[in-house]
């Protein structure tokens, strides 16, 4: 990746947040519990894939993903789970059918992506109460506790939450975030998104983003979750990692843009893993409570192949042999919903095992 390339969007942020690390180093006592998941924005279509090689795409998950899963736990006792982020606009029946028998054995959630231009407030809405109707009906999203409301995680397709293009172009709502949440929308996992001019300044946070009709991208900046601090804004953001990797540097001068994507050609190394960590994503007053959000686009073949395979049972065996020793580290797998759920047990000041909220709010 391009060094130069929309770099100016975060790259201060990066700067003050190694500053404030090196003269305010964070000093966490007792065990760091490290929550790692990752979001794949899981696109059968992507590239016009005709129907046939769509339905493959989905059989192969169905038929890998277990066969990998199954050699891994955590320290629960769990297998990594996946979180499958379907493209609500074209839906297709038989492949939630196939993700669903997954799920219900459970290696993994679906929640809601969507990719979509020139909407209004009316037609955003509209999109996403089909695509809460449409998931539902195969058993997915969940539900607010006591409550028959659904609940969605979302994920923007094109990276433009909140028109934060420059061209307006693969969104059209400014005010985006406030009509998630209206919708039942918990949280968005979209971010990091660069080297993309869609990247918030805002970086290596969980923060809560309010939205205006009259202005996009107001997501650049927010309030960070903390530990007894009730935020009146309209949507968690939960980000993934964004830095610089300077042992991975390109033509062996620049630095490379390490923002936690898994493809085909940029493996999760062991090297990668320690610099997800290293984020120390948390909430504020809970830093020992570590969020690693990694993501990928898991569908296309190339893709699936690292990610079925043995660059991705690597990834699992380091982070359980370095990141669960249970005198230092401890690790949870967790979807996209159980880390809301353990983000907001810790905003809400709770102790113990953070595996045992995967299910504190929404279920």
């Amino acid at each position: 990746m391009n060094l130069i390339k929309n770099t100016d969007k975060w790259i201060f942020s990066y700067i003050k947040q190694e500053l404030k690390r090196l003269i305010f180093p964070v000093k966490v006592d007792g065990l760091v519990h490290i929550m790692f998941g990752c979001v794949d924005h899981y696109e059968p279509d992507l590239d016009n894939a005709p129907a046939d090689l769509q339905m493959e795409r989905v059989d192969r998950w169905m038929k890998g993903y277990p066969v990998l899963a199954d050699k891994h736990r955590d320290s629960d006792g769990k297998c990594p789970r996946h979180t499958f982020f379907y493209p609500a606009e074209t839906y297709v029946k038989e492949h939630l059918d196939l993700l669903a028998d997954l799920c219900k054995r459970g290696y993994g959630e679906v929640e809601v992506h969507l990719h979509h231009d020139g909407d209004t407030e009316g037609s955003l809405m509209e999109k996403l109460n089909k695509a809460k109707k449409d998931f539902s009906r195969h058993g997915f999203l969940g539900k607010r506790k006591l409550s028959d409301s659904i609940k969605f995680a979302f994920i923007h397709g094109n990276w433009s939450l909140n028109n934060s293009r420059s061209d307006g172009k693969w969104c059209g709502v400014n005010n985006e975030s406030h009509i998630l949440s209206e919708a039942g929308c918990y949280a968005d996992f979209t971010f990091p998104s660069a080297p993309s001019e869609t990247q918030p300044k805002k970086i290596n946070s969980i923060y809560y983003t309010s939205s205006s009709s009259k202005k996009p991208k107001t997501h650049n900046k927010g309030s960070d979750a903390q530990v007894g601090k009730y935020w009146n804004k309209d949507l968690l953001i939960v980000q993934g990692p964004l830095t610089l990797n300077w042992k991975g540097r390109k033509k062996g001068i620049f630095p490379a843009i390490e923002n936690g994507e898994i493809t085909g050609v940029n493996h999760p190394t062991l090297q990668r893993v320690d610099l997800w960590v290293k984020q120390g994503i948390c909430v504020r007053g809970k830093e020992n409570w570590v969020f690693v959000k990694v993501h990928t686009h898991g569908a296309p073949e190339k893709n699936a192949a690292a990610l079925l395979g043995e660059p991705m049972d690597r990834m699992f065996s380091y982070l359980e042999s370095k990141y669960n020793d249970g005198k230092k580290y401890a690790l949870h797998y967790v979807t996209a919903r159980e880390m809301y759920n353990i983000i907001k047990a810790a905003e809400a000041g709770e102790s113990g095992e953070p595996g045992g909220y995967r299910d504190y709010l929404v279920e």
